[in-house]
């Protein structure tokens, strides 16, 4: 039970950080191109962040 649940965690730090990576580089594409950043890219890092954090502190509440 506790390798299934460490396998999900691993799973949300994966994709809470690629989030993060996408909100980033669409970031940078946007300034680039239009020369400010959009609301999306800002959304996406925001969500992909916020997801790391919540997904952390789960696994470590579950490991004590």
């Amino acid at each position: 039970m506790k390798l299934d649940s460490q396998k999900k965690g691993n799973t949300h730090t994966i994709l809470s950080i690629l989030i993060t990576v996408i909100g980033l580089a669409l970031m940078v594409f946007m300034i680039t191109v239009e020369s400010e950043p959009g609301a999306i890219p800002l959304l996406l890092i925001v969500i992909g962040i916020g997801w790391y954090v919540i997904s952390r502190f789960r696994m470590r509440s579950q490991q004590t």
